[in-house]
């Protein structure tokens, strides 16, 4: 299993997969990876275009994006709750952090050149009923520094919700988001970004749970990627800029008020058969040797220029893009 740290390439509303060549694009999104991220990113591969990543591996050029979490203070408006660097990721520039799991050498395929996916479902205000095996969850941190439970995510739920947390979190907010790990074996994408992956036989795998038969339709095994978001709410923890009759006052950049539409995009850019290498040769977490570690300072100022030019910082009377809240 491979987990390391990405740092933000940059945070703007572009989506090349949902919404190709619009700029700017519905909503926000918070973007880690390879500099090659743009408004389109054709079926190409991208490792060889971009000339650095934000992320802990000099071979991943990919690119993974998700919506990005604000506050919405008891008068309207609202601010954008920062991400901030996951436990053991010391000095990222925020981000998020990536997994990649196989349960053992020469089981999983890695993905091809050019090859992307979506999963989640941003239109989505009611929960999957999934139980033990949610494929999106959020951790509320009842302590500072990650503190109430590091438990792994998606996995039970007296631990996770698949909805906001209704209550002041202390120690943040997690966002975990898995991807499906069937492939049809042909097709590097699909009209809805979908179709070409699935779950296997019997529903979703639980996290690092990869030990499930594919269907003929997908045959082929991916490694499982999850994406894991910190966001520090600590600065919004205050009830008296809740709104009045208590309810959490978090919203997600498409306007999703429940959290049940976080969903997450991947372009796949590693290097040549560099993945698979690392699949095969029993990496774990950050120590891998097959693999080449980028010092924190390089992979920080690994950046993409900013394209739709607004406010993402400051307060503002609306979410960026003018999204309706539901």
């Amino acid at each position: 299993m491979l987990r390391f740290g990405c740092s933000q390439v940059v945070i703007e509303r572009l989506d090349p997969l949902v919404n190709p060549d619009m700029v700017p694009s519905t909503h926000m999104h918070q973007i880690v990876g390879g500099n090659a991220f743009q408004a389109s990113m054709p079926l190409t591969d991208i490792s060889r275009i971009a000339s650095c990543t934000t992320c802990e591996f000099k071979e991943d050029a990919s690119n993974y994006w998700t919506a990005n979490l604000y506050f919405k203070a008891r008068n309207g408006t609202f601010k954008r709750v920062p991400q901030i660097a996951n436990q053991f990721n010391d000095g990222d520039n925020a981000g998020l952090t990536v997994y990649y799991t196989s349960p053992a050498p020469n089981v999983t395929t890695a993905f091809k050149p050019g090859f992307r996916m979506l999963t989640g479902d941003a239109m989505r205000r009611t929960s999957e009923n999934l139980g033990k095996k949610m494929q999106q969850c959020y951790r509320c941190f009842s302590k500072p520094n990650f503190g109430g439970s590091m438990y792994s995510p998606c996995l039970d739920p007296t631990w996770d919700t698949d909805y906001l947390p209704r209550q002041p979190c202390l120690g943040g907010i997690r966002s975990n988001i898995v991807f499906p790990l069937c492939w049809d074996g042909k097709n590097l994408d699909s009209p809805n970004h979908r179709d070409h992956i699935a779950h296997p036989i019997g529903g979703p795998a639980s996290f690092s749970v990869v030990n499930g038969t594919c269907p003929a339709s997908h045959p082929v095994k991916l490694p499982q990627v999850m994406l894991e978001v910190m966001w520090d709410t600590t600065a919004f923890n205050d009830p008296a800029d809740w709104p009045e009759d208590g309810s959490q006052p978090f919203v997600l950049s498409t306007g999703d008020r429940t959290g049940f539409g976080q969903h997450g995009d991947y372009v796949f850019g590693w290097k040549e058969n560099s993945l698979q290498m690392a699949m095969d040769s029993g990496c774990y977490l950050r120590n891998c040797t097959q693999l080449t570690s980028l010092a924190t300072k390089v992979k920080n100022n690994c950046s993409v220029p900013v394209t739709v030019v607004e406010n993402i910082d400051g307060w503002m009377s609306e979410l960026p893009g003018g999204g309706e809240m539901s």
